[in-house]
């Protein structure tokens, strides 16, 4: 047999180009005769993984020990991500819900039609099982990101962890918390090391594991969960939807609305890179650093 087969035929199509070829078989006979041969529709399935980076294993086992050693201190452990932007507006959404008739919404879903655009982005509290997603409607800029941890440091983090001198951060390897990111970096020591005294810590997943960041699964797996079916019609819509999900195991879930313009594409000058206290990890450097808060900033 030839390495080209019929991949994507129908039965009836099958029976067309056997009649061809004066074999006259039923629809019944070739579906038997697929299976006695292990053949069925089958989808493609994701199961390559490629190469993998170098470290890979080393920094999720640093992962591991710098979150244990941090929540052995009593000290904040916060995953944090951006979750996938959603359009506001009479669209559908994926997902079934139990109803005795399926909502309607617009054919399209033309960003011009939408009344902005929703960018969740959540900060999770790994020792209390806390999520809190802030949920903007202009750029995912590391801006946005760092002045949503700022906002969780002056608000939540005095109630939960009141001698709070440590923070440690999981993040993804790219995006507005990516560490390539400089202004990412210039922020935290800004607006978190040096605003509240914290020695911030961040650990980032490797390029292509981000799958494995817990907020990933178990946050905005919920939240996906929690809204799938249901048209976001408004920002108050997504924010009832945030603040009504909740799981088995006792996951709280708070929401803000951030309305404020975040501007993109600024540029961190090499001298306020040289001025920040940031020290690389001697383990996997490229994803490990620390940034200390600048003993002349801090608050008095």
């Amino acid at each position: 047999m030839r390495q080209a087969k019929w991949l994507n035929c129908r039965l009836r199509s099958l029976q067309s180009k056997l009649r061809e070829r004066s074999h006259r078989v039923s629809l019944p006979v070739i579906s038997r005769l697929l299976r006695k041969h292990q053949y069925s529709l089958r989808s493609n399935r994701k199961d390559r993984e490629g190469k993998s980076p170098a470290g890979r294993d080393v920094q999720f086992d640093y992962l591991h020990q710098q979150r244990h050693a941090h929540q052995k201190a009593g000290q904040p452990v916060l995953s944090v991500d951006t979750k996938k932007k959603e359009l506001v507006g009479d669209f559908k959404n994926a997902g079934q819900i139990w109803c005795q008739q399926a909502p309607t919404v617009s054919v399209h879903d033309f960003p011009s039609q939408a009344l902005g655009r929703a960018v969740p982005y959540g900060i999770y509290d790994l020792t209390h099982n806390r999520g809190s997603v802030y949920v903007g409607q202009s750029a995912d800029t590391p801006e946005f990101a760092v002045d949503n941890l700022a906002h969780w440091c002056q608000h939540e983090m005095p109630v939960r962890f009141p001698n709070a001198t440590r923070l440690l951060l999981h993040a993804d390897c790219g995006g507005s918390n990516g560490v390539r990111c400089k202004r990412w970096k210039q922020l935290l020591q800004e607006k978190i090391a040096d605003q509240f005294g914290l020695t911030v810590t961040v650990c980032h997943y490797p390029t292509g594991c981000s799958k494995w960041n817990p907020i990933e699964h178990r946050l905005f797996s919920q939240i996906s969960r929690n809204w799938a079916g249901c048209p976001l019609r408004s920002f108050e819509m997504i924010l009832d939807y945030l603040r009504t999900t909740t799981t088995s195991t006792g996951l709280i879930v708070v929401a803000h609305h951030r309305t404020q313009i975040y501007q993109k594409g600024i540029e961190v000058s090499a001298s306020v890179m040289a001025g920040l206290n940031i020290t690389a990890h001697a383990t996997c450097p490229q994803w490990n650093y620390t940034i200390r808060p600048r003993t002349q900033l801090r608050p008095h």
